[in-house]
């Protein structure tokens, strides 16, 4: 089963009441490492894509601007009640993370917690982003992702119809979704939770 934002939608309005009690505690480890391994700054100016119901705002370090994109309301209203924090300039936009209405090369870092997943073109949504990120800058990925060395089995295409219920794809690759992008480098891969089916990476783009 194909993902796509009208299902998204609505699976995520019934998700949002109930996202951060349900999976707050399992994925914040996750989420910790992987604002760690991207290091931000004072002063950097930071995307968040698929922001959600703004887990990640509460660990973003102090003196950080940032954006973070959603497409649906529903979870933009939860993150809503987490903000103001202090010391950090946030601003929530409803909008496509696979159409950004952003300059090129606005941000010094993206990060891409448990998005490439879920949003309906994976591929799409990363080269979008990649874009928004300033030459030099660094991106951060949380996701869980099919191994290279593992195959896409009948078994898991046929689970993947029951995830795709709740709004996950458990099928794709990330090397399928960097497959076509040039000017980026892998710095850093390592097992996360479930024992490394959730993994944090991060990604520099060229500084030309």
């Amino acid at each position: 089963m194909k993902m796509n934002n009208r299902r998204n939608l609505l699976i995520y309005r019934m998700w949002a009441p109930i996202y951060d009690r349900v999976s707050g505690r399992f994925m914040c480890p996750g989420r910790s490492r992987a604002m760690a391994v991207l290091n931000l700054q004072p002063g950097d100016r930071v995307l968040l894509v698929g922001v959600g119901t703004g887990a990640d705002l509460p660990l973003l370090p102090p003196g950080v601007s940032a954006v973070g994109v959603d497409l649906s309301i529903h979870m933009l209203d939860k993150a809503r009640r987490k903000l103001p924090i202090v010391d950090r300039e946030i601003h929530l936009v409803q909008g496509d993370a696979q159409e950004l209405l952003v300059e090129e090369g606005a941000f010094d870092a993206v990060i891409f917690n448990l998005i490439l997943s879920v949003i309906p073109d994976g591929k799409t949504c990363l080269r979008e982003n990649l874009r928004a990120l300033k030459p030099g800058g660094r991106a951060v990925v949380f996701d869980k992702f099919l191994p290279d060395n593992r195959p896409l089995t009948i078994w898991r295409r046929i689970l993947n119809f029951g995830t795709a219920l709740f709004g996950t794809d458990i099928t794709r690759r990330f090397s399928d979704l960097v497959s076509d992008e040039s000017g980026i480098e892998l710095l850093l891969d390592e097992p996360s939770i479930l024992r490394g089916t959730y993994r944090v990476k991060l990604i520099a783009k060229s500084p030309t």
